[in-house]
């Protein structure tokens, strides 16, 4: 799975019905301006993401990768609008 720099595709398993809960390995090639001070401190600044590859997204509740789909924002709202909500606030589904 490959996706656009910058954008955070949404998840549904289609096992549990988790919409809320995924680990994603990802891995970015990134350009960024490294600062060093003097005294050998370093700070980071002006991080651009050249290129994002998803390599695994698995289900936090059924611990399965194989029944996880990326879906549009806008499907799970009209499913379950009650869904985007929760999703929003970090709540599970019907708690």
């Amino acid at each position: 799975m490959s996706t656009t720099p910058g954008a955070h595709p949404r998840y549904r398993c289609t096992a549990c019905g988790n919409l809320t809960r995924f680990e994603v390995t990802v891995t970015r090639r990134t350009r960024s301006f490294h600062h060093f001070t003097v005294g050998g401190d370093l700070s980071i600044e002006d991080t651009e993401v050249l290129s994002s590859d998803v390599e695994s997204v698995v289900c936090r509740w059924c611990g399965t990768a194989s029944s996880v789909v990326e879906i549009d924002a806008a499907e799970i709202g009209a499913a379950h609008p009650d869904a985007v909500e929760s999703a929003a606030s970090g709540a599970e589904p019907g708690g």
